[in-house]
Formats: structure tokens, C-alpha cells, sequence
């Protein structure tokens, strides 16, 4: 059983570099004892090693083509999308509006994600024209800054503080239900204002490509809405394009605190290995039809199985949940779950605490 205490948060230190992802399967024999300082090194050897025959056994459609038909489906709704928000009755527009907003967010959150972690093809050249579309051009956002923020920081340092203890979400000088009801709105506004700041750090042929395509992205969808769904004017349209791109906003926010914040963050010079780490610190929470499909399993009840194998797709990810939540109870390492309303409770009644004081540091005192 792993021990736990806390200890008054400690400023950060450069980063170390980043591990291994599926490290070969170790050995056929005994582990190295606990405590030897191999031994959770052999674990997630283990682990890996179990998890590559899922990946080696599992078809290309199981790799790969049932999250490119989610995404085809979402492309194929469009039109349907817009066509209902012509009608003058209730019931279609809001239809059109719910499809709209659904068909955004699969695009830009789970399209996005598995884009950034090139787990939509095996090819890099192709993963790279995926991540230009979905991110910028979807999402209005710059791949190069989504890609180091994300992939590198967030995910080589979950929950290490000052990298990637997620605190870019916080927003201390809001209160509670500010930041919880009213702020998810303005997602679709801050998205690309931010972008816009991040080009400074990338070269000028990169941050060309991204203004071009985030601006060909908001012009298709204000021009859309004018020429397909018959708004008479630019400010009702810009009102639509709101509308459906918040629609799933607050969800989107609350799952990107619910499964890191609250849970036991690390110094950069102190963290775990690479497994206690994210058996620690990530959390999973139930199935949920509508997420699932917006966002993706890697995103929701799968979290932890994609904090360890971040380039397998939803699917995979799904598939092997089963192998991983046995393999860590078996080992006695965490398994966090928790339902998204008893997190929003959480949040709520502890909100300064998790989301405007800095966190308290972890520290393992030792293996048993």
C-alpha cells in the first residue's frame, strides 16, 4: 500500500525528460522487490508488455476506424445541422441547434485530442494534416502550442506542480458559481483570443498557417448560417455560432478539473514513477452516452488508461480498461473513479481549497 503525506507546496524545477510510452515487455520471471527502486519501473514493464498484445491482436478498425466513423458520422450531420435552424418552429431549430453543438464539440474536443496524440492514423505525415484540421481549423487554436502544452507538459508532468498540475484552469478571482455556471460560455470567445497570444511563441510560417485556418474555420461557420440557415443578420449568427459552440462548454470545463484537480500533486524532483503517478493522479469517471461520443472515452471514463498510454485511440482505450483497472487493484496501487455529479459537489463545496489556494505536495514515504 502506498503511504501519503503532505507537505507545503515547493517551487517548481526544470523539467526532467519525458518517459517511454509502451516500453517492451519485461522478462519472464519475478519482479524486483518493492522498494528496490526497479520495482515500479518492472510494473509498468509489466503492464505495457500486457497491454501490446491487446494492441498487436486488435484490428485496424478496432486501432483506428471506429473513432474516424464517430468523426465521419459528425461531418455527415452537418448539413442536417443547418438545414433545421431554417425552420421558423421551435422543435427543428433547436434540434439544429443540439446537432450543431454536438457535431462542434466532437469535432474540436475529441477530434482535437486524438489529433494532438496522433492516434487517428499510424502515419506522422497524415497525423499532422489531421492536427491542423481539427485544431485549427475546427478547433481555432495553434497545433504547435496544443501539442507542447497538452501532450508534452500536461502529459509528461501530470500533476507536477508548476508543469502539468493542470492550474492553467484555474481562475482564482472568480467565485465558485461564476466559474462553475456563468464562465464556461466564454470558452468559444477566450479559445482563439489565447491562441492569438500563443503565436508569439511559435515561427512566423507556423503562426501564418494558423491564422489563416482558424480564420477559414469562424468564416464557414458565420457563413453558413447566413447563406444555409437563413439568418438575416451578423449579430443573430454570431449569437448561433455561440450558442452551439458553448453548448457542451461546461461539461468540457468540469471534466478537465474533476480528473487531476483534488487529487495528490509532486515536485518535479520528488515525483513517482511513471505508474504510482498516474494511478494517483488521474481519475476516471462513469460512461456517459452523450460524452462519450462529443468527447471521447480517452476524455471520460478512460482517463486513466490514456494518461498511461497516451497514443492509443478511444476505442483502444476502452478496450483496455478492463486489463489495466485489474492489473492496478491487483498490485494495490489506486484506481480512482467517481461520478461527475459527486465531483461537481466536491468542487463546489471546496472550491476554494481546490481551485484558488495552491495545493498541497505529495510525498510516497514508501512501498510495502
Amino acid at each position: 500500500s502506498l503511504h501519503l503525506f503532505s507537505t507545503p507546496p515547493l517551487p517548481p524545477v526544470s523539467p526532467c525528460p519525458l518517459p517511454a510510452v509502451l516500453p517492451m515487455a519485461p522478462p519472464k520471471g519475478q519482479l524486483p522487490r518493492a522498494g528496490s527502486g526497479q520495482h515500479e519501473e518492472a510494473l509498468m514493464t509489466e503492464l505495457s508488455g500486457l497491454v501490446q498484445k491487446v494492441v498487436k491482436s486488435s484490428s485496424w478498425w478496432e486501432r483506428h476506424g471506429v473513432d474516424i466513423s464517430i468523426l465521419g458520422c459528425s461531418f455527415l450531420l452537418l448539413p442536417a445541422g443547418f438545414l433545421c435552424l431554417r425552420s421558423t418552429q421551435a422543435i427543428p431549430f433547436l434540434a439544429g441547434v443540439l446537432t450543431l453543438g454536438v457535431v462542434h464539440h466532437t469535432l474540436t474536443v475529441k477530434g482535437s485530442h486524438l489529433a494532438s496524440h496522433n492516434a487517428l492514423t499510424e502515419s506522422k505525415s497524415w497525423g499532422k494534416v489531421w492536427a491542423i484540421f481539427f485544431i485549427e481549423l475546427c478547433s481555432a487554436f495553434t497545433v504547435e502550442q496544443a501539442t507542447y502544452n497538452h501532450v508534452k507538459i500536461h502529459h509528461g508532468y501530470t500533476n507536477i506542480i508548476g508543469l502539468g498540475d493542470s492550474s492553467t484552469w484555474k481562475l482564482p478571482f472568480l467565485n465558485r458559481y461564476v466559474y462553475m455556471f456563468i464562465a464556461p460560455l466564454s470558452v468559444p470567445i477566450l479559445t482563439p483570443l489565447v491562441a492569438l497570444d500563443l503565436l508569439r511563441n511559435v515561427e512566423w510560417k507556423a503562426a501564418l498557417r494558423t491564422l489563416c485556418c482558424m480564420f477559414l474555420g469562424l468564416y464557414c461557420h458565420y457563413w453558413l448560417l447566413l447563406h444555409v440557415s437563413g439568418f438575416q443578420s451578423p449579430w443573430s449568427a454570431l449569437l448561433c455560432m455561440l450558442l452551439t459552440r458553448s453548448l457542451l462548454a461546461h461539461p468540457y470545463v468540469h471534466v478537465n478539473i474533476f480528473q487531476h484537480i483534488g487529487l495528490p500533486m509532486f515536485a518535479a524532483d520528488r515525483k513517482p514513477k511513471r505508474i504510482q503517478l498516474m494511478s494517483l493522479g488521474v481519475l476516471n469517471l462513469p460512461r456517459n452516452a452523450l460524452l462519450d461520443w462529443s468527447f471521447g472515452h480517452s476524455l471520460i471514463s478512460c482517463h486513466v488508461e490514456h494518461h498511461l498510454f497516451p497514443s492509443l485511440s478511444d476505442n483502444m482505450c476502452l478496450k483496455i480498461k478492463p486489463i489495466v483497472s485489474q492489473y492496478l487493484k491487483q498490485k494495490k496501487l489506486p484506481y480512482n473513479e467517481d461520478t461527475y455529479a459527486s465531483r461537481l459537489r466536491l468542487f463546489l463545496q471546496r472550491y476554494e481549497e481546490l481551485m484558488v489556494h495552491a495545493p498541497p505536495l505529495t510525498e510516497l514515504v514508501g512501498i510495502q
